[in-house]
């Protein structure tokens, strides 16, 4: 104790008898606490979601985990409509070129007993964000088609639009890549392989994909 005072890790705090006077330092430290709280608080808000996407190989971890136990909706997940009139093609070769192969396409789900032509889809795409929240995009005409189809957690609804905002930049900023899909028209009974190749979009009707038969 020295000169009245009594010393604490650097700090001098005084022996007011005035209660009143301690009420003001009390305040005065509860509000530099809560300002300091609010700030880092909003400063993990606004940090930039990381996407993990699910291999092939953990596919029926994420069905058991997470599509088996999630209400899946689509709220919150189109509010950012940036990529709403990319055409398809041109959205599955930003995906190739910012998280490589899709978990799934088209020859993963040909050859499940319930599969009907109504399910055909291009790609799909699973994602675990920020090591807790699901994400599924997928198409939904093929290379016929523009925009994506999404789907997360009911229970997650209000993180979604930050998600999805992330996502889209993501996008915008890629340079598509080369990739290579198969696709089956529900509406036209044919079968088309769908790339990006030496800079163009193709689409090429073909009989069936080498390997895959299947009775419609």
């Amino acid at each position: 104790m020295k000169n009245g005072y009594t010393m604490f890790t650097g700090f001098k705090i005084s022996r007011f008898k005035n209660s009143s006077t301690m009420r003001k330092y009390d305040r005065f430290f509860l509000t530099a606490f809560f300002l300091f709280s609010f700030a880092f608080t909003a400063q993990a808000q606004f940090e930039e979601p990381e996407f993990r996407k699910v291999t092939h190989e953990e596919r029926a971890a994420f069905t058991r985990n997470h599509i088996n136990t999630m209400n899946q909706t689509g709220q919150g997940l189109y509010n950012d409509d940036r990529l709403d009139n990319i055409p398809t093609s041109e959205l599955r070769a930003r995906l190739q070129a910012v998280f490589g192969d899709p978990t799934q396409k088209i020859e993963d789900m040909v050859v499940k007993p319930n599969f009907r032509p109504g399910m055909a889809i291009q790609f799909e795409y699973w994602f675990v964000v920020d090591g807790k929240y699901p994400l599924i995009v997928l198409d939904s005409k093929g290379p016929f088609g523009r925009e994506l189809v999404y789907s997360g957690a009911s229970r997650y609804i209000d993180l979604m639009p930050q998600i999805m905002r992330t996502f889209s930049k993501k996008l915008m900023k890629a340079e598509p890549a080369e990739f290579q899909d198969y696709y089956y028209s529900a509406d036209r009974e044919k079968w088309y392989d769908v790339r990006y190749e030496n800079g163009k979009y193709i689409t090429k009707e073909i009989d069936s994909p080498p390997g895959i038969t299947y009775s419609y």
